[in-house]
C-alpha cells in the first residue's frame, strides 16, 4: 500500500501548486479497526477523510446498535473515496461513518479544507454545488487543455475575415480586380435586401465554361442558399455545419447583421482530428470499396474524441454527420439516378435522433412515391443493408431496415401504417411509432418524408388520450435507486438504458410530438421545450446534463470492452458501478434521483397515476 496523496483526481486537481503544498503540509493518517466509528452522527467530524485502505460504510445513526443485516447502509466507500467533507462545512454529522474492515485514512483537518473552500471558488463550488454544476466541473476536468481550447472556441472577430461587398450591377471583371487587390477568394454580392456569394471558381467557370462575358453582372451569377452560423457560436458548430453542407465557407451574422465570412481553412488551423478530412474520403468516394475504407475508420475517431476528451454532444453530431454521409452515399451509389427523386431513405431511433457514437443496429426505412414502379428494388435494398453490415453496421434485430420489405412502403402506406401504430399504441406498435417518429431523411427526395411527418402532426393534434397512453411507456422502468436513495448495483451490472436513458429520451419525446417540434435531437427538443416553457428550465438543464452523462460512462466502459475479448452485444448498456470513481459514482446517483423527477413530472402532466 502507497501513503502517497493522489492529487490528479477530483477535487484535488482543481488546487493550485501552492494550495497543494498547504494540502500536503497538514494530512494526517489514521488508522480505524473493523467495527469502529469513524465519525459519529451529532458530532463534528475531524475534517475531510481520504480512504486508503478498506472500506468504510454510511448508515443511519441508529444502525451502531443493530445486527449487520438489519443496518439501513446508504453507501460505501473504498480506496482514494472521501467522506466528511459535508459534514465538516456543516459543523456536525448527520450520519455514522463505520469502519467496515480495517481502514487506513488520510485526513485533511476541516480548519485547513474550510480554507481552501474560501481562498479557491471552484474547489468550494465542488463540495457545495448542484449536479448541473458539478457535471460541468467533471467535463472540464476530463478535457485535455488544448481540446477544451478548442471545444470552447467560439467564432468571433479573431477567427472570420472581413467580407468583400459589391453592389448589384457590378461586372465580372471589376469584381475580379477587387478580389486581387483584397487578396481574397470570394465576395458578397447584394441585391435589394438579400446577400449573395460568389467565388474565384465561381467567376472561371461563368467565363470559360459558360461562356458569359466579362460584362456581365456579378449578382447574376451569385448563390443566395448562404448557410449561416450566428455571432458567438461554438466554431465546432461551425464545422458541423460545413461537414454536412459540404461547403467552405459560412457567413456570419449577430441577429440581422453581417459580421464577416468564416472559412475552412480557418476553422481546420484549429481543428487536428482530421474530421472533415475523412468527410471529403466520403464525398469523393466512387466506389463501395473507396466508401468501406473511410466507413471502417470511423471508431478510431470515436477513440481519438473520446481519448481528447470531446464533450459527448459534439461528439454525436459529429458522428452522426459522419454516419449520415456514409449511408447517403452508399444509396446514392447503389439506387439508379432516375429513381433517387421518388424514393427517401430515412434513418430512424437512436441515429434519427444524432444520438448514437459507436454504430449500433441498422433502423432505417424507404419511403416511395405512391404508384412508383422499381422492379429491382428488393435486390437493391438488399445489398445496401449488406454492405453496412461489412461497414460495421450491424442489422436490426428485429429487421427494422431496408432488407425487410415491411420497412419499404409508399407515402400512403406509411401514413396508414403511422394511424394503425397511433391507435394501437402497445407492445411492438408503440416500439415501432417511437422509433418512426425519431425519423429524418438522409438521401433521395426529403418531400416524401416532409409530408409523412407533416401529415401525422395533424393526425394526433388534440389527441390528449393518445398522448397519455404514449408517455405511459417512459414509467416501464424502475430507477434502479434504493429505498434510501443510494445505487441499486447489481453483480452484473446496471442497465443504464432501461433506467437512466430511455424514460428521459421517451418522455422528451412525447412532449416534442404533442408540441409538433420538429427536432429529434433529444437535447435540442429539450432546449425548444424550455424555450416555448412546455418544461421547467431546471429540470431541463438537469435533464440534458444527466443524459449527457449516462451515453458517456456508457461510452467509456464500451470502448473498454472493446479492447477485451468477450465483450458482446447484450453488454453494451450494462454499467459496472464499481469500475466508476467516486465522483462519477455520484453524479450518477444524482442523475438517476433526476430520472425520478422527471418521471413525476411526466405522472401530473400526463395523469399517469395508477
Amino acid at each position: 500500500m502507497t501513503t502517497a496523496f493522489n492529487t490528479s483526481k477530483p477535487p484535488f486537481n482543481l488546487l493550485s501548486p501552492a494550495e497543494l503544498g498547504v494540502l500536503q503540509n497538514n494530512l494526517d493518517i489514521a488508522y480505524f479497526q473493523a467495527g469502529e466509528v469513524i465519525i459519529k452522527a451529532g458530532e463534528p467530524p475531524e475534517g475531510l477523510h481520504i480512504l486508503l485502505k478498506g472500506r468504510v460504510a454510511e448508515e443511519d445513526e441508529q444502525d451502531v446498535a443493530r445486527p449487520e443485516e438489519l443496518r439501513h447502509t446508504y453507501v460505501h466507500y473504498t480506496e482514494e473515496d472521501y467522506f466528511g467533507a459535508w459534514s465538516s462545512m456543516r459543523g456536525r454529522a448527520i450520519h455514522n461513518f463505520v469502519a467496515v474492515e480495517e481502514t487506513i485514512c488520510h485526513i485533511l483537518p476541516t480548519r485547513i479544507l474550510l480554507d481552501l473552500v474560501d481562498s479557491n471558488p471552484v474547489f468550494g463550488d465542488y463540495f457545495r454545488n448542484s449536479f448541473a454544476g458539478r457535471f460541468q466541473l467533471r467535463s472540464n476536468g476530463n478535457a485535455s487543455q488544448d481540446m477544451t481550447e478548442f471545444m470552447l472556441a467560439r467564432v468571433d472577430d479573431s477567427c472570420m475575415r472581413e467580407p468583400l461587398i459589391l453592389l448589384e450591377g457590378t461586372c465580372i471583371q471589376d469584381a475580379f480586380a477587387l478580389m486581387r487587390e483584397r487578396k481574397v477568394d470570394c465576395l458578397l454580392v447584394r441585391r435589394g435586401g438579400r446577400y449573395g456569394m460568389v467565388t474565384g471558381t465561381d467567376m472561371l467557370t461563368a467565363l470559360l465554361q459558360q461562356g458569359l462575358s466579362a460584362a456581365t453582372d456579378v449578382a447574376d451569377i451569385a448563390s443566395y442558399r448562404l448557410i449561416q452560423v450566428g455571432h458567438d457560436e461554438y466554431l465546432f458548430n461551425a464545422l458541423v455545419l460545413m461537414t454536412e453542407h459540404r461547403i467552405e465557407r459560412v457567413v456570419v451574422k449577430d441577429d440581422q447583421e453581417l459580421k464577416g465570412i468564416l472559412e475552412l481553412t480557418d476553422v481546420l488551423s484549429y481543428f487536428s482530428n482530421h474530421s472533415h478530412v475523412l468527410g471529403l474520403r466520403i464525398d469523393r468516394a466512387q466506389t463501395v470499396e473507396d466508401l468501406e475504407e473511410v466507413a471502417t475508420g470511423l471508431n478510431d475517431l470515436v477513440q481519438g474524441l473520446n481519448v481528447h476528451g470531446v464533450k459527448v454532444q459534439f461528439a454525436m453530431e459529429l458522428i452522426a454527420t459522419m454516419n449520415e454521409k456514409v449511408m447517403a452515399k452508399l444509396f446514392n451509389l447503389l439506387v439508379p439516378e432516375d429513381i433517387q427523386p421518388h424514393v427517401c431513405l430515412i434513418v430512424m431511433g437512436s441515429e434519427g435522433r444524432r444520438e448514437q457514437i459507436l454504430k449500433t443496429d441498422q433502423d432505417n426505412a424507404v419511403l416511395m412515391r405512391n404508384g412508383l414502379s422499381w422492379p429491382e428494388k428488393q435486390s437493391v435494398l438488399e445489398a445496401f443493408s449488406r454492405i453496412l453490415a461489412r461497414f460495421g453496421y450491424p442489422p436490426c434485430p428485429g429487421g427494422i431496415m431496408v432488407s425487410n420489405p415491411e420497412w419499404v412502403l409508399s407515402l400512403e402506406q406509411w401514413t396508414q401504417n403511422l394511424r394503425h401504430w397511433s391507435q394501437q399504441a402497445s407492445g411492438d406498435n408503440l416500439l415501432r411509432l417511437a422509433i418512426a417518429v425519431d425519423a429524418h431523411a438522409v438521401a433521395g427526395n426529403a418531400a416524401l418524408f416532409k409530408a409523412a411527418r407533416n401529415w401525422f402532426f395533424r393526425e394526433l393534434s388534440s389527441n390528449q388520450i393518445f398522448f397519455s397512453h404514449f408517455a405511459r411507456a417512459a414509467l416501464n422502468f424502475s430507477t434502479p435507486l434504493t429505498f434510501f436513495g443510494g445505487i441499486k448495483n447489481k453483480e452484473h451490472g446496471l442497465d443504464i438504458k432501461k433506467g437512466g436513458i430511455f424514460p428521459i429520451v421517451h418522455g422528451i419525446r412525447t412532449l416534442a410530438l404533442e408540441h409538433k417540434v420538429l427536432e429529434t435531437n433529444t437535447f435540442k427538443r429539450v432546449e425548444l421545450l424550455i424555450n416555448s416553457q412546455q418544461l421547467p428550465e431546471k429540470l431541463g438543464l438537469d435533464l440534458v446534463h444527466a443524459l449527457g452523462l449516462f451515453i458517456q460512462l456508457r461510452l467509456q466502459q464500451q470502448l473498454e470492452r472493446m479492447k477485451s475479448e468477450g465483450a458482446s452485444d447484450k453488454d453494451a448498456n450494462m454499467l459496472v458501478v464499481e469500475r466508476l470513481d467516486r465522483l462519477d459514482r455520484d453524479l450518477l446517483r444524482e442523475a438517476l434521483h433526476v430520472v425520478k423527477e422527471f418521471k413525476q413530472f411526466l405522472t401530473q402532466r400526463y395523469r399517469l397515476e395508477g
